[in-house]
């Protein structure tokens, strides 16, 4: 594309006032905003995809956490794949698909080191936002690495119908999972997770999540619990824990929206008797097991292993509904906003 050709401007999302509770509409503003020159290094990237992600939440606070939170007024960002438009950097083409860290916009200047390649020969480009990108890799190491899943484990996997819990309870499987449990928030969701090889789910409205997952596990129990929800799915993993179980405490999607103070589990006291772990972790701390990862999915995905759901908002301009859905659970896999129809 020649310079003559190339946008002088990206229509964005910013963030117009930090939410109370649930995000509503006028926490958004879509705006259009110039972008600068391209410097030596740089790579000018017309987006394809944009992610919407739960932990975006907590950015939206101004609070002092791991990630910065989000400024006003300016656009927000995220995990994005798009197509290189323009380049002044030695590592990336025009015409190369890269994965990068600017999304909620159209186009995006980015370092080119800063910019990863998506390999759409392996998956489409999408995947690599989802089951090839942070969310398989969340999943990977939270269950491999954190949780120290071993074989003949039993796993009990909340959130289980979206983007990291499925890979989780597929990967299981695939491990020599002895028992595979999900939770899920509705019928369709839950015949999902038994179509993806689960050995067992059940939907949390319909009755005490504790009494469903002693049910679900029986006797044996369960050995490891990877946490997406927090609450009481927490609380219920901690009574069927075995001695010596695992929990990876990836997120707490329950209580992201919540203005007061949420109480703990009231049975913690159980980990001391039952000698159980308990790991948070973020998948920025895990990056060491990208190669690893990156190369056991891509043959999982192609030998049909594994399989990945995606929920797709076309426009820009549906960004903040898409992510106001993904907090009230309205997707199944990962959910993702489509820009440029194509890869």
């Amino acid at each position: 594309m020649s310079l003559g050709t190339l946008p002088a401007t990206t229509r964005e999302i910013q963030l117009a006032s930090r939410p109370v509770g649930r995000p509503a509409d006028e926490n958004f503003r879509l705006a259009e905003s110039p972008l600068p020159g391209l410097r030596d290094g740089q790579i000018l990237v017309r987006n394809l995809y944009i992610s919407v992600d739960p932990y975006m939440r907590g950015r939206m606070n101004d609070a002092k956490s791991y990630s910065a939170p989000f400024a006003l007024d300016k656009a927000l960002d995220g995990g994005a794949v798009g197509e290189v438009i323009a380049s002044r950097s030695p590592e990336h083409r025009e015409g190369d698909v890269v994965v990068h860290g600017l999304g909620w916009r159209e186009y995006a200047v980015v370092d080119g080191g800063a910019a990863k390649p998506a390999r759409t020969d392996l998956a489409p480009a999408s995947a690599f936002l989802g089951a090839l990108g942070m969310t398989g890799l969340t999943a990977y190491a939270g269950l491999l690495k954190v949780a120290e899943f071993k074989t003949g484990d039993a796993v009990f996997v909340s959130g289980a119908a979206g983007a990291v819990g499925s890979l989780v309870g597929q990967i299981a499987k695939a491990m020599g999972a002895s028992r595979v449990i999900g939770s899920a928030g509705s019928p369709a969701k839950v015949a999902r997770l038994l179509e993806l090889g689960f050995d067992a789910a059940f939907d949390y409205h319909d009755g005490p999540v504790r009494e469903q997952l002693e049910k679900a596990a029986g006797p044996a129990g369960i050995d490891v619990y990877f946490d997406n929800v927090g609450g009481e799915h927490l609380e219920a993993a901690l009574a069927a824990l075995n001695v010596g179980g695992r929990v990876a405490m990836c997120g707490a999607i329950a209580q992201y929206n919540s203005t007061e103070p949420t109480p703990a589990p009231r049975n913690l006291m159980l980990a001391i008797g039952k000698q159980l772990t308990l790991r948070g972790f973020l998948v920025g701390g895990q990056q060491q097991h990208a190669a690893e990862f990156a190369a056991t999915m891509a043959g999982w995905l192609a030998d049909g292993t594994v399989q990945y759901d995606e929920t797709i908002v076309d426009g820009l301009e549906n960004a903040p509904q898409a992510f106001m859905d993904l907090l009230d659970g309205a997707n199944t896999g990962k959910m993702l906003v489509r820009l440029q129809s194509g890869l």
